[in-house]
């Protein structure tokens, strides 16, 4: 085998493969012997036909196809490695010359590692984030306890107000015509929540249980059905029952019955806490992505699209085997949502974008060092995640997905070295 490399633009190169004739004749070879007991040949007992005679008849190049496809992932592989080239991307495959007699030759057009030309990257300038808990935040995080807590109850001595839950009937039509999805019966329209079109639920209000009233709307011109967009409508609403929200008093009581703690007082203060972590977490976050987006406006690099389509590649096998972990196919994923292959290969392209970004930038800023012990700590946390055996998720990961997983780790490490030198004004 001989390699030739072409170094193309934007990062991408062309390896010109040649395989001996000998080792694609015995591809070809190994092919027949599999495939010829499949074969009839008149004058012949399946499996029995001779090489030559089933060439004869259905021609030369037969078992070419096979051939190559049998050869291809091997030499291909010994190519890539002959390079020198580190490749980012999965190659695109060309046969250029397939005869026999004659050497196999074929193309292999891949993507290299980009250089990275760093700018400042240490003592970033990054806006200082708010860690304030306020009585605001505690309360609203309270009150959705209390909804979690309340109970309905019936109102039958007043008409329907703001924030009630109207059970209605409703009939609609558009000049006098009823349109489909325009009727409804015991329908709970919770008032203020805009659900329905704009002005219809404000017309509901100051309605007595067993009311009718004609109610008049426009469809707004977005309309998603386009028959309807932009027309005036009047529904027919009858108002059958009134229900309110009932929210527990806050009080120690309160506290006692959604807590472990005997006082409201203590209870809040929990939730303080819980929310200060959060924000903490949060504000670490965002600091982390303030860093390393105003690394890589720094920096100068081009990415080839072949190594951005690969990552997403690996972004997609990733979401398939954690849904897979939680009893979900990606074939039947892609049923429930509508989606392709193609369409969330695209969807992941922003995000394989920004990882590939994020790893050149950090591995030229931060020479670090991961070891192997590292790599199996961190495949131990996904099989555990994914409910796998250790040794059965090692085995089926490919050095390609632990060098990932050793890239990953490595990042880090780096963006924590470089977040702590970050200077928050």
């Amino acid at each position: 085998m001989s390699v030739k490399v072409e170094n193309l633009e934007k990062n991408m190169a062309k390896l010109t493969v040649e395989v001996s004739e000998d080792v694609f004749e015995k591809a070809v070879q190994d092919v027949y012997m599999k495939q010829r007991g499949k074969i009839s040949i008149p004058g012949f007992r399946k499996g029995k036909a001779p090489r030559k005679m089933i060439e004869k008849m259905y021609g030369a190049g037969v078992f070419y196809e096979d051939a190559a496809n049998k050869i291809l992932p091997t030499e291909y592989s010994k190519a890539a490695d002959e390079s020198g080239l580190e490749i980012v991307s999965q190659p695109d495959i060309e046969v250029v010359q397939i005869e026999a007699g004659k050497p196999f030759i074929f193309t292999a057009t891949v993507a290299t590692k980009p250089e990275v030309e760093l700018g400042q990257y240490l003592e970033i300038e990054v806006a200082k984030q708010d860690m304030e808990v306020t009585e605001e935040e505690i309360l609203a995080e309270i009150d959705k306890e209390r909804e979690n807590n309340s109970r309905v109850i019936d109102v039958d001595d007043r008409p329907v107000a703001d924030k009630d839950i109207a059970v209605i009937d409703f009939d609609g039509s558009v000049d006098g015509v009823p349109f489909d999805g325009g009727k409804g019966e015991d329908y709970e329209l919770t008032i203020g929540s805009h659900t329905f079109i704009e002005g219809f639920e404000e017309q509901v209000i100051g309605m007595n249980i067993d009311e009718e009233k004609d109610v008049n709307v426009t469809f707004p011109e977005d309309y998603h059905a386009e028959n309807l967009a932009g027309k005036p409508a009047v529904f027919k609403v009858k108002v059958k029952q009134i229900k309110v929200k009932e929210l527990p008093e806050l009080d120690d009581d309160f506290a006692q019955d959604v807590s472990e703690f005997d006082t409201l007082d203590e209870y809040k203060a929990d939730v303080k806490a819980k929310l200060a972590d959060m924000k903490e977490k949060t504000a670490k976050r965002a600091k982390e992505n303030e860093v390393i987006e105003k690394i890589i406006e720094n920096a100068k690099m081009e990415v080839p699209d072949a190594m951005v389509e690969t990552q997403a590649g690996y972004l997609v096998d990733d979401f398939a085997r954690r849904i897979s972990s939680q009893g979900l196919s990606i074939e039947q994923y892609m049923q429930f949502t509508g989606l392709t292959q193609e369409k969330m290969l695209e969807q992941m392209k922003p995000e394989a974008l920004k990882r590939i970004q994020t790893r050149l930038v950090l591995e030229k800023a931060e020479n670090i060092e991961i070891s192997d012990e590292r790599v199996d700590e961190e495949v131990k946390n996904m099989a555990e995640q994914y409910k796998m055996e250790f040794d059965k998720l090692k085995e089926m990961m490919q050095d390609s997905e632990k060098e990932e997983i050793k890239n990953d780790l490595a990042v880090t490490e780096a963006v924590k070295i470089i977040t702590e030198s970050a200077k928050e004004i």
